[in-house]
């Protein structure tokens, strides 16, 4: 067995391994890991030490166990970043303004890259999204499909990494303004106008125009947020 002065180091052993492996891209999301017996076998350690990693690569959300299948790599990671980054937003007394502009920063770029990368498979999607969020009436709908085209249109860009994050920093909008989006789709006038910046940031992707794309969803987030800001402000 391994000999070491520090238990831990054994179990952060099995962890490299497979971090190795999927490095390799011999794991790839979805993949079922080597069983108990064979990482036992490849690296000379306990299967008390394999378990423990295991555990700890299952509570980071990097694996999930299924019971009578095996221990498979995650299809998505975007829940792993979810609560490290909620924590570090409450421990350091972050307040919302700043997930805001995290957005700011971010999917104006995501856009202008969907714009050069969407397929025409994506843009129906998108486009579908739009019109079911322009014919209904119920609010809660509204805001649930604003969300899904934003993220949509982030994944169209083709930037894997920043897709996730924005998915665990959108996870958190949610969590802090709670029904703020929703409130603001019962107004006319407010459903009206995003309607119309939605049009545009559409027809600017569809038109494979980087430029206009970018500054039409600045342009727009610059509205929403701001309706969202003075909500939180006057809480």
């Amino acid at each position: 067995m391994l000999n070491t002065t520090k238990k831990t180091r054994v179990y952060e052993k099995v962890i490299e391994k497979i971090k190795e492996l999927i490095g390799k891209g011999e794991l790839k999301c979805g993949d079922k890991l080597p069983s108990e017996r064979e990482l036992c076998e490849q690296l000379n350690v306990s299967r008390t030490s394999v378990r423990e990693a295991l555990r700890v690569l299952e509570i980071l959300g990097l694996i999930e166990c299924k019971i009578g299948e095996g221990n498979f790599v995650k299809d998505s990671f975007e829940d792993s970043l979810l609560e490290p980054l909620s924590m570090t937003f409450m421990l350091h007394g972050s307040k919302t303004d700043e997930i805001l502009d995290l957005r700011k920063f971010t999917e104006p770029g995501m856009a202008a890259l969907a714009a050069k990368n969407i397929n025409d498979e994506q843009l129906k999607e998108i486009e579908e999204l739009v019109n079911l969020l322009n014919s209904t009436e119920n609010e809660e709908e509204c805001a649930e499909l604003d969300k899904k085209m934003h993220y949509k249109i982030v994944q169209a860009s083709g930037n894997y990494l920043v897709s996730t994050m924005m998915f665990a920093a959108s996870t958190l909008v949610e969590t802090y303004i709670e029904n703020v989006l929703t409130n603001m789709f019962r107004n006319v006038e407010n459903k009206n106008i995003v309607k119309k910046q939605h049009e545009d940031i559409i027809q600017a992707i569809k038109k494979h125009d980087s430029a206009a794309a970018s500054m039409a969803m600045l342009k727009h987030l610059e509205y929403t947020d701001g309706y969202i800001s003075e909500i939180i402000k006057n809480k």
